[in-house]
């Protein structure tokens, strides 16, 4: 019998770190995802004058209780989109340092990743609970960095708290195949505020591929059982862990051309796709072509679009029951 995670809720978004964020805004809004304009962090620079982005800049294609997010790390020169939404700090001195050095850390872990490839590299679940999550990894040594709390402006009269904690592997907040984490559920009510519909049908996050060594896919198999604190399920070449809704599925990377048709893993370990849910698939289908979308046919009847033409990421879309 497969014990659910009394923690651990689901996805709470997967995270596609690009090197150009207009070039990706341009892919997801034809593939058919409403995504709003991004926004950038700045801070005025010594002298007074306008504020300068710095650090990560994202944009997400929410959903009611998850998002996917398209993130960059700014660097020097780099193409700021024309509806970007420039964001200057604003924080209490006491507090402005320890802000800085998230973004600092975030924007560093951000280009490491860079380095390996254009692609996935952000995997987090959600949680009821974020300190009993915490206090159980400890206690099965797992290592992570604690619960941090961010403090998000979503209306003048609205802040939004995102408590959150990362895994860590070698490099603190980055494991082999990129940044994991748990975040505390979404608030239903400030996230209901950014659900958009979406033209290609998609209103939820349903999976996401990790693609790892053959040699390495028990070990990681174990390591994520402690991580969510359920076992997984065979489902053909993938183990499957169910997340209520949503399920994190491993595939060794001989076998990612069963699953997914042409698909070849440009890193491993490495998460390679993900499955957003549609209530139409065949109008999903309608938009892609539109668009000049190319997509093909998976094993399951999902229809997906090639990483190598989605800026190394496999996207699937699955009809919802």
């Amino acid at each position: 019998m497969v014990r659910m995670a009394s923690d651990i809720t689901g996805l709470h978004h997967v995270g596609h770190v690009v090197r150009d964020l207009a070039e990706a805004l341009d892919l997801y809004r034809r593939l058919g995802f409403d995504v709003p304009p991004p926004a950038y962090p700045a801070m005025v620079p010594p002298g007074g004058s306008a504020p300068e982005p710095f650090g990560a800049a994202n944009t997400h294609a929410d959903f009611a209780r998850d998002f996917v997010e398209v993130a960059t790390c700014v660097g020097e020169g780099a193409r700021i989109p024309e509806d970007a939404k420039i964001v200057p700090l604003q924080a209490p001195p006491d507090v402005l340092p320890v802000l800085l050095d998230r973004i600092a850390a975030t924007s560093a872990n951000l280009a490491v990743c860079l380095k390996r490839f254009e692609g996935l590299h952000i995997l987090m679940f959600s949680s009821s609970d974020v300190d009993a999550t915490a206090a159980r990894l400890a206690d099965v040594g797992v290592r992570h960095g604690g619960v941090n709390t961010v403090r998000r402006p979503v209306r003048a009269d609205v802040v939004e708290a995102v408590r959150y904690l990362e895994i860590d592997g070698d490099q603190p907040g980055l494991e082999a195949e990129g940044r994991i984490g748990v975040v505390a559920d979404l608030d239903q009510e400030i996230q209901s505020t950014r659900v958009r519909e979406h033209p290609n049908g998609a209103v939820a996050l349903l999976e996401a591929v990790l693609c790892v060594p053959e040699a390495d896919l028990d070990a990681v198999e174990r390591r994520y059982a402690r991580y969510l604190d359920v076992e997984p399920v065979r489902e053909g070449v993938t183990r499957v862990f169910p997340l209520g809704a949503a399920r994190l599925s491993l595939v060794a990377d001989g076998d990612l051309g069963a699953l997914l048709p042409g698909e070849r893993p440009v890193a491993s370990p490495a998460v390679v796709a993900f499955t957003v849910g549609v209530a139409d698939l065949s109008v999903t289908a309608r938009h892609l072509r539109a668009q000049s979308c190319p997509f093909r046919m998976a094993e399951t009847g999902d229809l997906f679009v090639p990483a190598e033409s989605a800026l190394g990421a496999a996207v699937i879309f699955r009809e919802m029951a």
